[in-house]
């Protein structure tokens, strides 16, 4: 099993300082986390993409190009990109440009995004939210294929046979299909022989254990091997020293944070009680000691049948630098050996 971290470079109002300046150390901070991820030995990093006053992730390709530079190993990814209300042609070009300076680390999460700003931002209508996903991920898999496309859809302008470059390093970029809890979102992954990359913040991982075997049932259907099929987990998650420490820790952040979007989304405002509970053993968060932290990934995998990667989401916490990296270094040194040590030992 791979083992990684995803950022939402969360920057929020009430806990940071809003001016170019606190931006800039926050962008900084982002940066040398990337890094030490790299140098712990966790497997990849992914930054996510919003449009949003609460994070500083609208331009994910350029700050994982400038992770590039300053890592040798990790593996990089978006997390998700918002193919909806992209270019495919210009992701595709971003990305295999990434490839190129990371000597084939790239990887693509594509998604449709769980807030709606980009679709006015770029000129979209919202109504078309899965039309223009299912074109324009159609179109991303066509050009990762192929150097001259010709193509023609509803929401681009034709190909006709172009070449589209550079190409990357890897023989195809690896392209993750980033989803939540839609049912025909699973389907589409198997049937596409797509990996699939499953956002669970909340709730339990049992839930979505149907989901896992719809999105199997499909890709079988389909014709694809259950070897081409993969999934990973994307979970809210930290490490401290303690079960104690960890929570304490981590809950201000994510309260506040989900406090605003539940607002925004008429949902009853989050408790120190329900987060407890979601950090308890049926929960979905990954947040307490490297045992504890262990234990859990290593359910998880049991629950789901199998997983490729488990994905650290940290960033909603907007936690000090210091925490963070102290966090990252946990994961890295104790709970990631250990889930690599227990998993190699059990038998097929």
């Amino acid at each position: 099993m791979e083992i990684g971290i995803d950022s939402f470079a969360a920057f929020l109002p009430e806990m940071d300082n809003r001016s170019p300046a606190g931006a800039v150390q926050r962008m900084e901070n982002l940066l040398a986390e990337i890094e030490t991820a790299d140098l712990v030995g966790l497997d990849s990093f992914g930054v996510g993409e919003h449009h949003r006053a609460e994070f500083l992730d609208a331009s994910p390709a350029i700050i994982l190009a400038a992770a590039a530079a300053r890592t040798k190993n990790i593996r990089l990814n978006s997390a998700v990109t918002v193919l909806s209300a992209a270019d495919p042609v210009r992701v595709f070009q971003d990305f295999a440009t990434i490839d190129l300076i990371t000597n084939g680390r790239a990887e693509i999460v594509a998604g449709r995004g769980s807030f709606a700003e980009a679709y006015p931002l770029f000129g979209f209508a919202r109504e078309d939210y899965d039309a223009l996903f299912a074109e324009k991920l159609g179109l991303l898999m066509q050009l990762n294929e192929e150097t001259h496309v010709t193509w023609q859809g509803r929401f681009r302008p034709a190909l006709t046979g172009q070449g589209v470059f550079p190409r990357p390093v890897q023989e195809k970029l690896p392209i993750w299909l980033g989803v939540g809890g839609t049912p025909g979102s699973f389907s589409r992954a198997g049937s596409l022989g797509l990996p699939l990359m499953i956002a669970i913040i909340g709730g339990s991982f049992e839930r979505f254990r149907p989901l896992v075997d719809l999105y199997y049932a499909a890709g079988a259907q389909a014709g694809h091997s259950r070897e081409d099929l993969k999934i990973s987990i994307h979970a809210i998650g930290f490490v401290a020293e303690t079960d104690n420490a960890a929570r304490d820790a981590f809950y201000p952040g994510w309260e506040r944070m989900f406090r605003k979007i539940g607002r925004e989304r008429g949902f009853p405002p989050p408790s120190r009680a329900q987060f407890n509970a979601l950090c308890g053993p049926d929960g979905a968060f990954l947040v307490g000691s490297p045992a504890t932290v262990r234990d859990k990934v290593i359910a998880a995998d049991a629950t789901m049948g199998g997983i490729s990667r488990i994905t650290f989401q940290m960033s909603t916490a907007a936690l000090e630098t210091e925490q963070m990296q102290k966090s990252i270094t946990l994961l890295g040194t104790e709970v990631a050996p250990a889930v690599r040590g227990i998993i190699r030992s059990e038998p097929d």
